[in-house]
């Protein structure tokens, strides 16, 4: 028995659970409330995709629509006799299976399968596992396309129903939705949530809806749950209404849920707990001493229905909890082993996200920087700012790493704080240890070519950030606080450290003109031909309720569509000033990024690109070379940290003659993973590099910083700059000498 039951509905990843629930349970096990979560969609997929799923669905009588539907139905036993061990191989539990898949004459192959023509750009000849992977994606796919064709015409793997979330600013299609029969995903969630219910018998049950692809079954399991456990109560949080739930008006929400919480769950699920756990309800009277409870409780940012009005409570004086109070987050009751690794390989950082179980965190809660003016910096899930220790956060990856098995991170942050960043990957490499993590960044100028190459060190393996729209006027507009040519800078300075870059690009935001989109492409070519992204993904603007862009539409060129607001308001409709359709460049900029991905067509001419007139780009064919090419900086701040995180070196005494003179000399061979470097410094200098190198390294919690280093030197020799900028020093700056 537990108080609470923590879920996520259908669906959202196949690979790693959505790290809500995780993050809500490891906060409650500090309050000692007992609880349980579950991935409501994962099981459903597993359930799905199996033999006996396989059969339940061929068996229901399934009408095919096309060629397709009518080959994937006529190779039911093939897909039936291959889907258990299918699945096992996409769990890591059965590898051997990979030559066989890659041989050919295994898998049944449909549609999909028409999309092999550039295996030998993305899996080489020796890729195996991840080919086989690739191929057995395309096999599900196929029967996705089939169930969405022939059996449920909302199923997605990462969504359902997505289109009654996206923008339903009334709740009406939802409410008639949900007066429909149960459809076939329904029936397997509602029966997998029944018996979770008895086993656990929750008096509260927290539905997190991070999407709109979530809303739907949302609401299913709040309906079933009401109509068949009605003393339980039932709340929703998450992404979804903290941002398009905040204007709630209609009624009929809460003939399913009992409260609806915003922003920061933890301070107003303790409070919820607090009126609806804290006694059994034995008859009526008890439930009617509850309704009193609950109407003359605190609450916190929480919707509820009172005099059948919906009221917005936040009547509590205790204030949020702080990052460091909120505890680490509990994986524990989901099926980590059970999740499915997938590639669909169109896009690097797309295969980054579908492919391996990552371990969710936080380095801080909101952006630092906060000014983006189409992001919801108004929210307080973007604009209160908290980072957490690099100890703490440290602390944190070693208990999930114990828990889970798992040593592979995804920082989940707005835009991680480059400082922040540069503590937690010393903390990792003082405590020695190994991990993988990626996470999202501003391409800013703190991220030094020392800074990537500690990154680098410490197991960062990806970062992607907005360039969004590649010129300077439009990025000024947006306040994005880069440029084009500082985004060149950063991003080769990930490059070169062997961190994959992704960027996200924006077309259509207010104002920008025919222009700007083409030479806004020129800038992305340039930089993908140059090797310095690999990775990007073209999303086109759209206006939310609450960036400055929504809420002051008139000093952005926009006119907004407004429509009544009674249920969801986030996407807003609106007509640009200018009257350009950026709709026609859709296909054309995610083509030619396509096929820049792949290493190719950077000689094509951007024209080819668009089957409509466009201008000439009025960027220079080398202005990124350009960008590139500017000097260092050879001014380096005093307070600078100097670290070094390479080895200790061999050493070897000789002596050097010149014109009769002799002096003796220290040779120093320094071994990194990948290389060695050998220099050679007169003997009492290199004295001092050995003796220094001891006080720089990761054991020294309190880095010497560069003018205190450059005050050591000078008591001994002169002019350290002379020697800070040598040849030999600059040699082992490439193998672990960092300015920070």
């Amino acid at each position: 028995m537990k108080d609470i039951l923590l879920i996520t509905p259908p669906f959202t990843q196949l690979n790693t659970p959505y790290p809500a629930t995780a993050y809500i349970k490891g906060f409650l096990n500090t309050k000692n409330i007992t609880s349980f979560q579950m991935d409501l969609g994962i099981e459903v997929i597993l359930e799905l995709f199996s033999k006996e799923g396989l059969n339940n669905i061929f068996e229901s009588n399934p009408q095919p629509v096309n060629h397709n539907s009518e080959r994937i139905l006529s190779l039911q036993d093939d897909y039936i006799n291959t889907i258990d061990n299918v699945i096992a191989f996409l769990q890591g539990k059965n590898h051997t299976l990979a030559r066989q898949i890659c041989s050919g004459n295994f898998l049944p192959e449909a549609s999909r399968f028409q999309q092999l023509d550039d295996m030998d750009w993305a899996f080489g000849s020796m890729g195996m596992q991840d080919k086989a992977k690739h191929l057995a994606t395309l096999y599900l796919e196929d029967l996705s396309d089939f169930i969405q064709e022939c059996i449920d015409e909302n199923f997605g793997f990462s969504r359902y129903a997505e289109r009654l979330g996206r923008s339903a600013n009334s709740f009406d299609e939802m409410y008639t939705e949900l007066q429909k029969e149960l459809t076939y995903i329904d029936t397997i969630a509602l029966k997998i949530l029944e018996d979770r219910l008895k086993q656990h018998l929750p008096k509260l049950v927290l539905i997190s809806v991070p999407f709109p692809g979530n809303l739907y079954s949302a609401f299913r399991c709040a309906q079933f749950i009401k109509k068949n456990f009605p003393e339980i109560k039932i709340a929703m949080g998450g992404g979804f209404p903290n941002t398009e739930l905040r204007d709630l008006k209609d009624q009929r929400v809460f003939e399913f849920f009992d409260f609806i919480t915003l922003d920061d769950g933890e301070l107003p699920i303790e409070l919820l707990y607090r009126s609806i756990c804290h006694f059994d309800e034995g008859d009526s009277r008890a439930m009617l001493e509850q309704a009193q409870q609950i109407s003359s409780s605190e609450f916190k940012r929480t919707f509820l229905l009172e005099n059948n009005q919906v009221v917005y409570k936040n009547n509590t004086t205790k204030t949020d909890y702080k990052q460091s109070q909120v505890g680490t987050p509990d994986y524990s009751d989901l099926f980590l082993d059970n999740y499915i690794s997938v590639i669909e390989i169109a896009n690097p950082m797309h295969s980054l996200w579908s492919d391996g179980r990552w371990n969710k965190l936080t380095m801080a809660h909101g952006c630092y920087w906060g000014k983006c003016t189409f992001c919801d910096i108004s929210l307080d899930y973007i604009k209160l700012y908290e980072p957490i220790a690099a100890k703490i956060l440290v602390d944190r990856m070693e208990e999930i790493i114990a828990q889970t098995g798992e040593n592979g991170f995804h920082f989940v942050d707005e835009a991680a704080p480059p400082a922040l960043m540069r503590e937690v990957a010393l903390e990792i490499l003082r405590r020695k240890l190994t991990v993988s993590w990626w996470t999202n960044i501003r391409f800013e100028k703190s991220f030094t070519s020392d800074l990537c190459f500690l990154l680098k060190a410490s197991g960062c393996i990806a970062v992607s950030g907005g360039l969004e729209v590649a010129s300077d006027r439009l990025l000024e507009l947006i306040q994005k606080g880069v440029t084009v040519e500082q985004v060149a800078q950063v991003t080769r300075n990930f490059t070169e450290s062997g961190i994959m870059v992704h960027a996200y690009l924006m077309y259509g935001y207010p104002t920008q003109t025919i222009q700007e989109t083409v030479d806004s492409l020129e800038m992305v070519r340039q930089l993908f031909e140059l090797g310095i992204i690999q990775s990007g993904f073209w999303h086109q603007f759209a206006m939310t309720a609450h960036s400055p862009v929504g809420m002051f539409p008139e000093e952005f060129g926009v006119i907004p569509i407004q429509n009544e607001i009674t249920f969801a308001n986030n996407d807003i409709q609106f007509k640009d000033k200018t009257g350009i359709d950026h709709d026609k460049f859709s296909f054309g900029l995610k083509k030619s990024l396509f096929n820049y991905m792949h290493g190719i067509c950077f000689d094509y001419e951007l024209q080819d690109w668009f089957d409509f007139k466009i201008p000439n780009t009025t960027i220079p064919s080398d202005f990124i070379v350009s960008c590139l090419e500017k000097e260092d900086n050879f001014n380096t701040k005093p307070s600078s940290k100097i670290i070094w995180i390479g080895g200790k070196p061999i050493t070897e005494i000789y002596t050097k003659s010149k014109k009769g003179s002799s002096w003796q000399m220290t040779r120093l061979t320094f071994h990194s993973k990948i290389e060695s470097v050998e220099i050679s410094l007169e003997k009492d200098k290199a004295d001092w590099l050995l003796k220094t190198l001891d006080f720089l390294t990761l054991t020294n919690e309190n880095p010497i910083t560069f003018s205190k280093l450059k005050s050591n030197y000078e008591i001994q020799f002169v002019d350290f700059e002379l020697f800070w900028f040598s040849k030999p020093i600059n040699s082992l700056k490439e193998i672990g000498l960092l300015v920070l």
